[in-house]
Parts: C-alpha cells; sequence; structure tokens
C-alpha cells in the first residue's frame, strides 16, 4: 500500500517549485522529506514547473485588473504587472538573462563566457537585454490590454506557464557546461520529465489563450513559438559555452514567455 497518493507527490513538488522559482513564504510540507528527501529533484518537480509558473503568472494578473479598477490606463497596468512579477520571481529569470547576455556577446572563448556569466557586475550587453526585455514586456502587455483586462490577464497566466515548461529544455537536450552552479546541481532532465512539463504547460495556455477569447490557432501558435525558441536558445548555447548553465535556463523562459505574447498579440 503506497503511503503518499499520487496526488501528495506532486503538491509536494509543485511546493518545491514555488519555492525555486519564487520568493513566496511556501511553507514545508510534511509529506516532503519521505517523497523526496527535503532536496529539490528537478526530474520530480519538472510537470509541476508549468503549475507554479501559472500561480506567478495569477499573482502578476491581478495588478492589471487592480490597474484597470482604479481607472489606470493600458501601459501604467502593463508596468505594474511586470513589475508584481519581478517582485515576486526575486528577478531569478532576469538575473540570467543579463549574464547570459554579458556572456555569450563579450568573451571570446567559452572559458571566458563562463567567467563573465558567473560575474555579478552587470555589463553593457546584460544591461541593454534586461532594457529591452522589460519594454517589450510591457509593450506587448499594454497591446493586449487595449482588448480588456481578461485579455491581458489571461495572456499572462497562459505565458508565465508556457514559458516554464519550455524554459526546461536546456536541462533536457544539454549537459552542465560547468561543475557546479544551479545548472549542474539540476544535472540533465529526462526527455520524459521535460515532455510532461511542456504538455502540461501547453495545456494551461491553450485553455487560458480560449478563455482569454485569442482562438485556437493563436493558442497553438503561441506553443509552437515558445518550442522554436527555446531550442533556438539551446543551439545558441551549445554554440556560445558547449552546454547549459542556469542563465541559459533564465533567459530561455524570458525569451519562451516574450514569444507567446508576441503571438497572442498578433491579429
Amino acid at each position: 500500500m503506497r503511503l503518499f497518493a499520487p496526488r501528495s507527490r506532486f503538491l509536494v513538488a509543485l511546493a518545491q517549485a514555488l519555492r525555486f522559482y519564487s520568493r513566496l513564504p511556501v511553507p514545508r510540507l510534511p509529506e516532503e522529506t519521505v517523497l523526496m528527501g527535503g532536496a529539490l529533484d528537478f526530474p520530480e518537480i519538472a510537470p509541476a514547473v508549468p503549475v507554479a509558473g501559472g500561480i506567478i503568472g495569477a499573482l502578476a494578473a491581478l495588478a492589471i485588473f487592480l490597474a484597470h479598477g482604479l481607472g489606470l490606463g493600458v501601459l501604467v497596468a502593463a508596468m505594474l504587472a511586470v513589475g508584481t512579477g519581478i517582485l515576486v520571481t526575486g528577478a531569478l529569470h532576469e538575473d540570467g538573462l543579463a549574464d547570459t547576455a554579458d556572456g555569450f556577446f563579450v568573451g571570446a572563448s567559452r572559458e571566458r563566457r563562463l567567467e563573465i556569466m558567473r560575474d555579478s557586475r552587470l555589463g553593457t550587453f546584460g544591461g541593454l537585454a534586461l532594457i529591452m526585455a522589460m519594454l517589450l514586456r510591457v509593450g506587448l502587455i499594454a497591446d493586449l490590454a487595449f482588448d480588456g483586462p481578461r485579455a491581458a490577464a489571461t495572456a499572462l497566466i497562459a505565458a508565465a506557464a508556457l514559458s516554464r515548461g519550455a524554459g526546461l529544455m536546456p536541462l533536457a537536450l544539454l549537459t552542465p557546461a560547468r561543475r557546479d552552479g544551479a545548472g549542474a546541481a539540476a544535472g540533465r532532465l529526462p526527455v520524459p520529465a521535460f515532455t510532461n512539463a511542456v504538455i502540461i504547460g501547453c495545456g494551461i495556455a491553450i485553455v487560458l489563450a480560449l478563455v482569454g477569447g485569442f482562438g485556437v490557432l493563436r493558442a497553438l501558435g503561441a506553443c509552437v513559438a515558445a518550442l522554436i525558441v527555446a531550442r533556438g536558445a539551446c543551439a545558441l548555447a551549445e554554440l556560445k559555452i558547449g552546454g547549459q548553465t542556469g542563465d541559459v535556463a533564465g533567459t530561455t523562459q524570458i525569451a519562451c514567455e516574450l514569444a507567446c505574447y508576441l503571438v497572442l498579440a498578433m491579429g
């Protein structure tokens, strides 16, 4: 007889995913030590990652409804939503984007690129990448908000879930580029675990896109676009550093999120 039901295992995975991907004060569940030894296990938590992303996105989406209720414009609503998301995650992915941009486009060798990515100082390419990502996020969410707060909110949650599922692709396709760090700690993610995460992420995104009135074609297009962008990020990481790091995974998440917004904003 099983001591804990599969639901308990998923709740443990979700709690661990929320702790890793956000700064939410998620309490430790009593089943964690028994089921997972209390340690973070990426193959175990992978299916819960897009769900955690959806929760994070939902918190950011609340800012859109708040801004709408206060009579604020779509640009302010988008800025508040993006800011809320960054506060909830502690800028986890943005930090990875800045480090990756600095390393990939400054270093002349693999070793130098990895060294720059480890450096906490912000360089020119990292700063520009952050500015561009923030401008695109705010601009696309504001564009979506012209169709009403529901459209923008559902798109935000859909993108948050989908991008975190697709954002695991570097962990599944690439070996760690260094022996330490978040990428090395996560190790090589089994393809079935990644596939489950993508299926769940796409499922959440499609349902929410339909609720938001985007239609089937744009919903499916967002999923395809996110996966194509994730594959491109993997190819670039393989070319530049010969593998993956936590920074690469964070960068992939942001790129997939932007791809999702872009497709949903079309038409």
